[in-house]
Formats: C-alpha cells, sequence, structure tokens
C-alpha cells in the first residue's frame, strides 16, 4: 500500500471515489468535477493538491485534497485539508488516519503551522478517527 500524489491517469478511478464522496455528503459536485480534476492536477503555488491511497493491487481506495493559505494569526501558512474519503469496504482499515498524516506531514515540510479540516457532525465514523489524530476546536463555521 501507498500515498502517492494523483497522477493524470488516475482519473478514471479517482471518479467513482470521488462520486462516493459526494454521496456521502448528499452533494452534486458533477457540474465541477472537471474543473476540481484540472485544478488538482495544475495546482497553483498553494494548491489545491490531491494525495491517493493505493492498495496492494494499486487500485485506488481512498484520496484527500488540501491547499494552503496565509491567515493573519501568524507569519506560516496553514494547511486545510478539504476532501477525505476512504472506500466504504477500506475503512477502519488506517486508511484515513494513513492520509490525514500524509497531509500533515507535507504541511509541515511546506512551513505550515497548523493542519485543520472540517467534517460535519454526523460524520460520526469520521470524527472518532479526527478525536485520535487532532485536537477538536470551539470554532462554529458560518456561510454566505
Amino acid at each position: 500500500m501507498k500515498i502517492r500524489p494523483a497522477r493524470v491517469e488516475d482519473r478514471t478511478a479517482w471518479d467513482p471515489l470521488w462520486k462516493g464522496y459526494q454521496a456521502y455528503y448528499e452533494v452534486d459536485l458533477s457540474a465541477t468535477t472537471d474543473n476540481t480534476w484540472d485544478r488538482l492536477m495544475h495546482p497553483k503555488e498553494t494548491g489545491p493538491w490531491c494525495l491517493v491511497y493505493e492498495d496492494d493491487d494499486g487500485q485506488l481506495i481512498g484520496f484527500t485534497t488540501y491547499l494552503l493559505h496565509d491567515h493573519t494569526w501568524g507569519a506560516e501558512p496553514r494547511c486545510y485539508l478539504v476532501d477525505l474519503y476512504t472506500k466504504t469496504e477500506s475503512r477502519g482499515k488506517r486508511v484515513g488516519r494513513h492520509l490525514i498524516e500524509a497531509v500533515h506531514e507535507e504541511a509541515q515540510r511546506l512551513g505550515c503551522s497548523q493542519t485543520y479540516w472540517l467534517t460535519q457532525h454526523f460524520n460520526e465514523a469520521g470524527r472518532r478517527l479526527y478525536d485520535k489524530v487532532a485536537k477538536e476546536t470551539p470554532f462554529i463555521k458560518y456561510q454566505m
């Protein structure tokens, strides 16, 4: 098993993962999928980037996307882990944990002061993992 940057030739294998991610969160991002993939394949200086998790047979079983951004509370950038998804049958096998750790390692290499992400309140399985690898913050998200 290995984690590596997504490559152009991964698109066919990535699509079902992306659709599974959308189904989990009950959203339809099909109108922006081609644009998202293009941006992941041609990231700017601050991203976004995509890492994929390959099983021993070379099949993609998970992915994560992340980007960097400046902020006003310090000089170092922060890393925002945007998306994280693991195939249902691969959950509980540390795939998500390894993807989070890989993003955090890359963020540290790039000089980020922190790696953070958001999740929805009903993501109980994800939150069990997140409680093991990170600290929940008191922030509440608002959106316009």
